[in-house]
């Protein structure tokens, strides 16, 4: 009962992954590269607007999403001109036809029909724009209430405070990383206390680096000693029964 109730788990979140897949990506070929995007449905924009970026980039087509549209060709135009405007062209209807077949209907309704890639992209970005003040919210709530719920490794843990960290930079919001530093050891767990102790020890400061090069040296030598006691427990335990057969045997006889 309990193999058949795992496997129809498995299936069904096998099911719920195809259905996605279907339904909220799209596949196809470009300069005979195979691309997929997530299709906008209105709350995951900026992942879809990353996907149409990268995979406009990574087939080479999306010069007219970062370049102006060049000026109109005349008997004048030189061959490169003609070159970079035929170029930009073909780019201009990939990154259109791209942005058009990954959009749902209802976010698709009230955009125009009649612009270029750059600008549906522009226009499509008011829409869906989250104020820079709200992601500073939202970076700092979650940097300053984060702890280390025993998930994953701490060097993790103290990579995606660093990652908070520099995202809030690029927000312009500086912190200074000795806060970071005194963050992280603040929410490590007591196994940890080691390299609390240490820092609290000097005048020094620590670099983020400096930080995570020692909670990674740390947290090998934390795996080292738990792998030492368990050994030593198995052999103590494997001891015991050897002694205790022993003395079943003597009584018998």
């Amino acid at each position: 009962m309990c193999a058949y109730t795992i496997l129809s788990d498995t299936l069904f979140a096998l099911i719920v992954l195809i259905l996605y897949i279907v339904y909220f990506t799209v596949t196809f070929s470009v300069n005979n590269n195979m691309v997929t995007i997530e299709v906008l449905t209105g709350s995951n924009f900026k992942k879809w607007k990353e996907d149409i970026e990268f995979a406009m980039e990574m087939v080479d087509v999306d010069i007219s999403l970062v370049t102006d549209k060049p000026g109109e060709l005349t008997i004048t135009s030189t061959d490169d001109e003609k070159l970079v405007h035929a170029v930009w062209m073909k780019s201009n209807r990939i990154c259109l036809l791209s942005m058009r077949r990954s959009i749902l209907d209802h976010p698709k309704s009230g955009l125009a029909t009649d612009c270029i890639a750059k600008e549906l992209m522009a226009a499509i970005s008011e829409r869906y724009r989250v104020s820079s003040n709200a992601d500073i919210g939202s970076l700092l709530q979650v940097l300053f209430n984060m702890k280390y719920d025993g998930n994953g490794g701490v060097r993790d843990y103290v990579i995606r405070m660093v990652d908070y960290h520099t995202k809030l930079k690029a927000l312009k919001v500086y912190l200074l990383d000795t806060y970071i530093v005194h963050q992280a050891l603040n929410t490590l767990p007591p196994e940890f206390s080691i390299i609390k102790t240490n820092y609290n020890s000097q005048d020094e400061s620590w670099s983020i680096n400096n930080l995570i090069s020692r909670v990674i040296a740390e947290e090998e030598n934390l795996k080292k000693e738990k792998g030492q006691v368990a050994l030593y427990v198995a052999g103590s335990n494997s001891h015991k029964g050897k002694k205790s057969k022993t003395y079943t045997n003597k009584v018998a006889h």
